[in-house]
């Protein structure tokens, strides 16, 4: 009997680690403190395997059938080890599961917020722009917490050639109050750009003075392209930022939440200033 269970627990063991524990766990390439933890317990559970396989072919004489020497410690053993396959079986199912949540919650949370960034588009091609909702105090809070390129001083008579002079005259007109200046120096800006960083700082002052102008569904747009051109930059979780302003300032509190959420999720650790109006917006949305 013993024998038999031996030889059974070495085909249940084996199942679970070639389907189960094996190499599927490191393709899967866990990374998490649980994961490391059980592919441990995992490995010892093979090294423990080894060793009752060893004693078991050990105990039995030469030209006799294996394991019917197995003593009644090994039988404990083995039936301690059953236990464990199906315990890890079942961590790693758990495991797994959660994860695959968490990545549905966070690719449904994209898909949405894109959806949106995509209609508001198709809207403003097709002269649907402009602003709506309640326009609260959202534009200057998106205009403060995005603007970080210090000011120049006046634009002169002569319009600026150059991408790098209609930024800076732009960014004075945003200063000033005059969007409607910084919205054309932007736009003639990002046309004659020829750096990334020029193109991106040139949509951010085309988001920036749009929202100035309280055309919010417009100024939405803008920033998520902002957003799109470096999504990794310092830059990105200001236009993010824009992005909730804008849905704030239209009353789509959902959308705004939606924002911050790929905020905080892209972004743990943000600039101070950006994490306070963070806090400040998620308030004025009521996020939970």
């Amino acid at each position: 009997m013993r024998g038999a269970r031996v030889s059974r627990f070495f085909i249940l063991s084996s199942a679970a680690l070639v389907t189960g524990f094996g190499p599927s766990v490191a393709q899967a390439q866990v990374t998490s403190r649980e994961g490391i933890a059980l592919q441990n317990q995992i490995q010892q559970l093979s090294q423990q395997l080894q060793q009752v396989q060893a004693n078991a072919g050990a105990a039995a004489p030469s030209g006799s059938a294996p394991a019917p020497a197995v003593s009644a410690g090994n039988g404990d053993l083995v039936s301690q080890l059953l236990q464990r396959v199906s315990t890890l079986e079942n961590e790693n199912r758990e495991m797994r599961g959660e994860l695959d949540q968490l990545s549905n919650q966070v690719q449904t949370q994209n898909a949405t917020l894109s959806k949106q960034i995509g209609d508001m588009q198709f809207a403003a091609q097709n002269g649907g722009g402009g602003g709506g909702g309640n326009p609260a105090a959202a534009a200057p809070s998106a205009v403060d917490a995005g603007s970080q390129m210090p000011a120049s001083p006046a634009a002169p008579a002569d319009k600026p050639a150059t991408a790098l002079e209609l930024l800076k005259t732009g960014q004075a007109a945003l200063k000033s109050r005059d969007y409607a200046t910084a919205q054309s120096d932007a736009t003639q800006a990002l046309k004659l750009a020829k750096t990334a960083n020029g193109k991106l700082e040139s949509q951010f002052l085309l988001a920036q003075s749009l929202a100035g102008q309280k055309q919010y569904r417009d100024s939405a747009v803008a920033y998520y392209d902002a957003y799109n051109r470096s999504p990794k930059s310092p830059r990105a979780q200001e236009a993010l930022l824009g992005v909730s302003a804008s849905m704030l300032a239209m009353g789509d509190k959902n959308s705004a939440c939606q924002a911050l959420q790929k905020l905080e999720a892209e972004f743990p650790s943000p600039a101070p200033r950006v994490k306070t109006a963070l806090t400040s917006f998620k308030g004025r949305a009521s996020c939970h």
